[in-house]
């Protein structure tokens, strides 16, 4: 089993199952699971949207960077992402730095069969063409590709990720 006294950051787009993921690969691995946006929506007790609604995107932006740099220094934790929150250039430096980092790569065609199922809790989305949210899709995509490992997610049973995942950190970390 892992060596690593890192914890694992996942990243990707919103919906992708940063936290489908991150759970069962933390219980695999023994470790603890802390989704972000969940320790957020604590914290503030309110969803994401109403923090979005109530304070603005600069504040939500604000807390969340200074969430996300206290977990990036805690060892051996899985620890989901918000979709946007690796946008952040100050998030992005201390992950990489203190965590592997985590890619989920999905494609845009399996992506957006998720739209009817996220849309409502995805304040970033919400009023967006479909042309529109592909295009933001690729312009995450880009910053993305800032990462340790990346798994494709099309087609994967989520046994099989998990699995896939733990095989490739092992090979990273006997690097």
């Amino acid at each position: 089993m892992l060596q690593s006294e890192k914890s694992i950051v996942l990243i990707g787009f919103m919906g992708v199952g940063k936290t489908t993921i991150g759970n069962a690969l933390a219980k695999k691995l023994q470790q603890e699971f802390i989704d972000a946006d969940q320790q957020l929506e604590k914290k503030y007790n309110m969803k994401i949207t109403e923090i979005f609604r109530n304070y603005g995107e600069a504040f939500f932006r604000k807390k969340e960077k200074e969430m996300i740099i206290a977990l990036s220094k805690q060892k051996q934790q899985v620890i989901s992402l918000g979709g946007g929150a690796f946008l952040q250039e100050d998030i992005r430096k201390v992950c990489l730095d203190k965590c592997i980092v985590l890619y989920l790569d999905m494609s845009f065609e399996a992506w957006k069969e998720r739209i009817p199922f996220i849309i409502d809790s995805r304040p970033v989305l919400q009023g967006k063409s479909e042309e529109a949210i592909k295009e933001l899709f690729n312009e995450r995509k880009k910053i993305y590709a800032n990462h340790h490992l990346k798994v494709k997610m099309d087609g994967t049973e989520l046994e099989e990720i998990v699995d896939s995942i733990i095989h490739s950190l092992n090979l990273i970390i006997k690097e």
